[in-house]
């Protein structure tokens, strides 16, 4: 049984990524192998649009072709038996990143005659967001509208998926709120963290948990 999570935050140790661990933690509790990729450290690009993945009767239909340091997460990813995504909320959406590699990810295994999915297996997965704003703020924004999007991609494309939101994250150190002029006090921030955040990281283990025992 295979994990597989990624993380669409440029930071390696923070909010999304110590989620994103905390759901593999949970995953590997229930016997599962696990792997966290970074889509910061990776050269590549959103959808080229090339429409390889779309030549009928040919080895790269339903397949991503475009030769670039994805091409083989996207396998690993195909292969796997749940796929977690992560990513902070930037603009009232996912990082650009994390949206380039959806694109990728999820295009190919789109029919565009009936738009089935053409995924080479059913996988559990789910979708992990961080942001600033507080989950009132949330839904004054829409933020759901984007993320049920997100879902139902990910639902049509392997079958299942499920949202988590961290609201009214972190933003950085104490120095980091006096030097950029952060929103709120760290004072305020870390008082909200600590009755929060562990919570956060509890929903996310067990979302991994969830998630390999389906597999």
């Amino acid at each position: 049984m295979k994990v597989i999570a990624f993380n669409g935050s440029p930071r390696k140790k923070f909010n999304t990524s110590l989620l994103l661990q905390k759901s593999l933690e949970g995953a590997q509790s229930a016997g599962a192998d696990t792997e966290l990729v970074h889509l910061y450290d990776i050269n590549f690009k959103g959808c080229t649009s090339c429409f390889a993945c779309k030549v009928r009767n040919s080895k790269t239909y339903g397949k991503c072709t475009y030769k670039d340091g994805i091409l083989p997460f996207l396998e690993k990813a195909s292969e796997a038996d749940a796929i977690i995504i992560g990513a902070p909320v930037y603009l009232g959406r996912i990082s650009a990143e994390t949206a380039a590699f959806m694109e990728r990810l999820i295009f190919p295994f789109v029919s565009y005659p009936d738009y089935s999915s053409l995924a080479p297996k059913k996988s559990s997965t789910a979708m992990i967001y961080t942001m600033n704003v507080t989950e009132q703020e949330k839904n004054e924004y829409e933020y759901d509208t984007h993320f049920r999007t997100n879902e139902n991609f990910m639902k049509r494309t392997f079958g299942s998926c499920e949202t988590m939101c961290s609201f009214n994250t972190l933003q950085g150190t104490e120095k980091d709120y006096e030097r950029f002029g952060l929103r709120g006090t760290i004072e305020e921030k870390m008082q909200y963290r600590r009755e929060h955040f562990e919570n956060d990281l509890k929903n996310a283990f067990e979302i991994g948990r969830r998630l390999a025992v389906k597999a």
